[in-house]
């Protein structure tokens, strides 16, 4: 085994017991982490496997979970007869918010983790204990959505030391029962930056672009089409190339409104006929 083989990692698993969304934010020296760290299904649990990782213990971990496992019965049956068990490192979460993590003898230092109601979060080669205690800190001070806590979790271990070989790629995955694009899946947010100098400032950024396109519309950012807010939509139509001409009729400018929705990817935040999402007018004022 070669140092350059390790994920050299911190990560967090956790769950909402009020949405019941399970996720897990991971950064790493270490190109693409998000293909090899975090597993996640929704109602079942979220599994984060580094250090030496085993990549089979996140379906095999989400399968004892399924089954009626508990997080810690999952991870000492995964370890249980695995030869390199010592230089693996693990956190899960299950679907009632148990937590644990497992951390080998021989995982480099420093390497360890913590666990506490919902979470439990790990890493190893770190540049000290820090790194996790303030991501686990950060998570349990935190509210507002799962996927935002956990994006706060990493920032917070980056500021406290991190990764002691530097940083390279992150990644946040979030999963709720039809969270996924058009109800079709559980991938409420499935984000990654493989290979980037800032990778967690990378990730906040797409996570908030993200948000912008499949968000969905806050009940006082529903506005109407008309006055000011049908004045500013027309200039702004214009100016993206959607229409041509300030004297327009309301089918005409519903028709532009539709055909820019569906184009720019704002689907998710389509409102009935007359009506417009704030952010998606804003986006459009911004232009093209």
């Amino acid at each position: 085994m070669n140092i350059s083989d390790i994920v050299a990692t911190f990560s967090i698993v956790g769950y909402d017991p009020d949405t019941g969304e399970h996720g897990i934010a991971v950064q790493s020296k270490f190109i693409a982490v998000g293909s090899v760290v975090p597993w996640a299904k929704a109602n079942i649990g979220a599994v984060a496997t580094q250090a030496f990782a085993n990549p089979s213990y996140g379906p095999r971990g989400l399968e004892l979970l399924e089954a009626g496992k508990t997080a810690q019965e999952a991870i000492d049956l995964l370890i249980k007869d695995d030869p390199d068990r010592e230089h693996r490192q693990v956190g899960i979460v299950d679907a009632q918010g148990n937590s644990a993590s497992f951390t080998g003898d021989k995982c480099y230092n420093w390497a360890g983790g913590i666990q506490g109601d919902n979470y439990a979060a790990q890493g190893n080669i770190l540049v000290n204990k820090e790194t996790v205690t303030e991501m686990g800190r950060a998570y349990e001070n935190s509210e507002g959505p799962l996927a935002e806590r956990l994006i706060g979790a990493l920032e917070a271990a980056q500021s406290a030391g991190g990764d002691s070989r530097g940083k390279q790629s992150a990644a946040l995955y979030v999963v709720k029962e039809k969270g996924g694009y058009g109800q079709f899946n559980d991938r409420l947010v499935d984000l990654r930056v493989d290979d980037h100098p800032e990778p967690i400032k990378e990730l906040r950024r797409l996570y908030n672009l993200q948000q912008l396109y499949f968000g969905k519309t806050k009940q006082d950012n529903m506005l109407v089409i008309e006055g000011t807010v049908k004045k500013e939509l027309i200039s702004g139509l214009m100016e993206w190339g959607y229409l041509q001409s300030t004297q327009v009729k309301e089918k005409e400018l519903q028709e532009a409104l539709t055909k820019f929705i569906h184009t720019e990817n704002f689907e998710e935040r389509e409102l009935e006929a007359g009506k417009i999402d704030r952010e998606v007018l804003e986006f459009i004022n911004r232009g093209n």
